[in-house]
């Protein structure tokens, strides 16, 4: 075997040898053989025939060999001039393993790894071959067909061998590759079937005659495997970025749609409508909103995630549509929410408006209700004419009567202003029953004038009369005077004792009971009057009793009877314990709302501090850098873990304020939080740390991708914070171009000189050396960089994109022209052939589906242009 190694590379120089252990003896051959296999030329041999210029003419190749890199163990230069054959074969096995086989490299292999992975690479699709080793695997031949027919299917029929007939398999393997493919037969088929174990040396010696004979093809393999990866990655970024699309079409049209329902300010007539939207709004903010807050979260992190596989992978950053931005969404939604609170507000303040109407309304009905009543009959008592045909006593009477009336008739005045007043307020508060309010108050304001004209006429004809007239009984006018404004005084008791009261606190409704109490505390003199009022009734019927006297009826001066106002009296015993029933009830519920507020406030003043502190915690957590970044992301994740936790204090909190709503309580002494802020800041810390936690994953594919190592990544977070001097993090522009010089980066000429941190005196230095004005140009450049959307500043992913970009490399648009290239035989174009021979059939369809037709001098059917196509998955390219 070793034998036919050396003559398939001697015959090169017109020689070949016929005994491996005499021939190389002079050192003439051994020279000639490494400079054929090296392509390098060796010291002039030496021509004698004596035994000193062998020795250092074969000295003269160990050297050779040496300066390769290669160990000589045991091996010199006296055991081949005397013909040692095993020290000859050992050192021809040495050149071949120098030469042939460690220059093999099959991903990140080399060497016998790497040229048996290729050989289990090439022979995997064919059955009956499981190459494991250089020995036994190759028994049966079928791995040498296979090597074969999967390079040049042509020159075997793979499917006629059979693994039971070995040596025809192996002769036929032999005689293929000295005939067609310039591979000598270097093994014997019987010595191969009839040994237990092949020789492992000879085997790898033959083997790797057919890896050099198809380096080529493998070229092509390499090629095709770039090129599999570049479209993977273009593949999965197109997907990415139509999933971004899709997700925040659907959420800014959720936007459009629910902005105009929360803008809608088309008031209800009634408190039960109102309550009703109410409950709609709750419905949003519990079930609908909740789950639009994650997807917009999952937006930015998908969105942030693209990016950043688009810089590792050294694409163009990714736009979104018009109207699609991060920015567009964030604006959109911050609209959604400044249109959600203005919305709460107007719910409530409706709500108070037509509690307020509803109060009003039944006020203005029940004062309308006792004036249309006193009224009643009025007008025709005002227009009859009965003092024509009276006595003088009973015109007398009659005058008195009226000037009572004129007296109860004053005392309405403030009930009708009352009744006006409040229909004023209802016309104000746009009160949807207004027209009929309107109607009623105009008919009272009318019969009341029209009241006040006939008083008028009536006391006019009676004092025309009252000349005539003098008899009066005074008895009767005494009573009258008295008992009309007790009977206003009871009247105007029964109205207060029914009238409706509206509280919010207990401080007020504690005022009502106080001056319910003052009202009882003058009910014993109240009474002393009405007993004084029936002791004068009761005078009236001793005296007319004692002197015989025979009344004519009733009270000539006044339509207030003894009766009535027992009656009356009657009803306002009735109506005080009504009224402290009343004002207890509303007290208990008033205490009640005082607990709520309490119970609210104890957990919001609990809550409130706990985001705040946590939110706090994570700024620290992002900034100290405590432990690898896989640690980072851990500490982050159970962080974020015990947040969730925390969710079930926030839903609590959520129960006892919709109590609060539901009791219509519209303030809270106890807490200067509301649950709106609350629910703000509940969303801002689940943000942020889903933030947080996507930046360290995303410095993770960063470190991964670019072979940026700890040290290098504790330096670069080190540098940002030290500028960072408001710890907001990002830098502004002058702290950025100051981080990039401490850092040891020369804008000025675009390459970085890793000096490490500097200390204060050397910065201070450079910045005097450089007149702090550092590559303008350069800078700029380097801005646009790191911040394409002009913002400003520069956030931490965006400075380790950077300076991992400057220090390590990445696949380049001119290296998949020449991966293409390669593929089309260093022609210009490509054949869709071409692509579907050597590419998946997926990858190979994306290429022509999206290549354009070639155009070029040397064009022809069918031609495909993989220049312009490259260059379109890179941006622009360096050609």
């Amino acid at each position: 075997t070793f034998t036919a190694w050396c003559n398939s590379h001697l015959r090169k120089a017109g020689t070949q040898i016929e005994n491996i252990e005499e021939d190389f003896r002079d050192g003439l051959k051994l020279m000639l053989l490494l400079e054929v296999i090296s392509g390098e030329r060796l010291p002039k041999p030496e021509r004698g025939k004596m035994r000193v210029h062998k020795i250092n003419n074969v000295n003269k190749a160990l050297d050779f060999i040496a300066s390769k890199g290669v160990k000589l163990v045991s091996i010199g230069a006296e055991e081949i001039v005397d013909g040692n054959a095993k020290m000859t074969l050992g050192m021809i096995w040495t050149i071949i393993l120098r030469f042939a086989i460690q220059d093999i490299s099959v991903e990140e292999t080399s060497a016998k790894e790497g040229l048996l992975l290729w050989c289990q690479r090439k022979t995997a699709p064919y059955k009956n071959v499981n190459v494991q080793n250089f020995h036994i695997s190759w028994k049966d031949g079928l791995a040498f067909n296979a090597l074969i027919h999967r390079h040049r299917p042509e020159l075997i029929d793979y499917d006629k061998l059979r693994k039971d007939d070995p040596v025809t398999n192996l002769n036929n393997a032999f005689e293929v590759a000295e005939r067609y493919l310039d591979i000598p037969k270097m093994l014997d088929a019987e010595d191969i079937v009839n040994t237990a174990r092949p020789d492992e040396k000879a085997i790898m010696t033959y083997v790797s005659s057919f890896y050099h004979a198809f380096s080529g093809a493998q070229k092509a393999e390499t090629a095709a495997n770039r090129i599999c990866k570049v479209l993977a990655v273009n593949q999965e970024n197109e997907h990415l970025m139509e999933d971004y699309e899709k997700l925040a079409s659907d959420l800014l049209e959720w936007i459009r749609r629910t902005i105009p329902w929360l803008e809608n300010r088309a008031p209800e007539k009634t408190m039960t409508e109102m309550q009703q939207k109410l409950e709609d709004f709750r419905d949003y903010r519990r079930v609908h909103k909740p789950p639009k807050v994650q997807e917009k979260c999952q937006l930015e992190i998908n969105f942030n995630t693209l990016q950043t596989k688009l810089r590792l992978s050294n694409r163009p950053a990714f736009m979104p549509s018009e109207g699609r931005m991060v920015s567009d969404i964030n604006g959109a939604w911050h609209k959604l929410e400044g249109a959600e609170k203005g919305y709460e507000e107007w719910l409530l303040n409706e709500i108070r408006r037509l509690e307020r109407l509803d109060h009003l309304a039944e006020k203005f009905r029940q004062k309308a209700a006792i004036h249309e009543s006193w009224t009643d009959g009025k007008e025709a008592m005002l227009t009859q004419k009965d003092y024509e045909t009276a006595t003088l006593s009973e015109i007398k009477a009659l005058l008195k009567k009226h000037e009572a009336f004129e007296s109860d008739l004053a005392a309405h005045q403030d009930r009708v202003e009352q009744i006006a007043a409040i229909a004023q307020e209802l016309n104000e508060l746009d009160y949807y029953d207004s027209p009929s309010v309107n109607a009623r108050c105009q008919k009272i304001c009318e019969q009341w004038d029209a009241l006040g004209s006939l008083t008028q006429n009536r006391r006019e004809s009676l004092e025309r009369t009252e000349k005539q007239l003098e008899s009066i009984d005074e008895l009767y006018l005494e009573y009258a005077k008295r008992a009309a404004p007790f009977n206003n005084w009871m009247e105007g008791a029964m109205e207060d004792l029914q009238d409706m009261f509206i509280v919010h606190n207990i401080e007020e409704i504690q005022g009502l009971i106080t001056a319910h109490e003052q009202f009882k505390s003058t009910l014993p003199e109240a009474n002393k009057e009405r007993e004084a009022i029936q002791a004068i009734q009761a005078e009236v019927q001793k005296i007319a009793q004692y002197n015989g006297i025979k009344l004519a009826g009733n009270n000539p001066y006044t339509s207030i009877t003894p009766q009535s106002i027992d009656k009356k009296w009657e009803k306002v015993q009735q109506l005080v314990p009504q009224r402290d029933q009343a004002l207890q009830e509303e007290l208990a519920r008033q205490q009640s709302n005082d607990h709520l507020r309490r119970q609210f406030a104890n957990q919001a003043n609990m809550i409130g501090p706990w985001i705040q502190n946590k939110m706090e915690e994570i700024g620290r957590i992002s900034i100290e850098m405590n432990g690898t970044l896989e640690d980072q992301l851990t500490h982050l994740r159970q962080y974020e873990q015990s947040i969730i936790e925390y969710k079930p204090n926030i839903d609590q909190l959520e129960g006892d304020h919709q109590l609060i709503q539901e009791a219509l309580i519209f303030d809270n002494k106890y807490t200067a939080y509301t649950m709106e802020h609350l629910r703000v800041g509940w969303e801002q810390l689940l943000t942020t740390i889903a933030r947080t936690i996507n930046e360290i994953e995303n410095q993770i594919l960063t470190r991964d991708a670019k072979g940026i190592s700890q040290e290098q990544l504790h330096e670069y977070r080190t540098s940002f914070n030290h500028f960072d001097k408001d710890h907001s993090g990002v830098l502004q522009a002058e702290e950025f171009k100051a981080c990039l010089i401490s850092l040891g980066y020369d804008v000025e000429t675009d390459k970085q000189k890793r000096t490490g941190i500097m200390d204060t005196d050397d910065f201070r230095a450079l910045l005097i050396s450089t007149g702090n004005s550092l590559g303008d140009a350069e800078f700029a450049r380097i801005m646009g960089i790191v911040d394409p959307n002009n913002s400003g500043a520069v956030t931490f992913q965006a400075f380790i994109d950077f300076m991992s970009r400057e220090t390590t490399d990445t696949d380049t648009a001119d290296q998949v022209i020449a991966s293409f290239k390669i593929l089309a035989g260093d022609k210009n174009y490509i054949t869709a052939e071409e692509l579907r021979r050597e590419l998946p059939p997926d990858q190979a369809e994306y290429c022509i589906a999206r290549m354009a037709p070639y155009s070029g001098p040397d064009a022809v059917a069918g031609a495909l242009d993989y220049m312009s196509f490259s260059t379109a998955l890179y941006g622009e390219s360096d050609l």
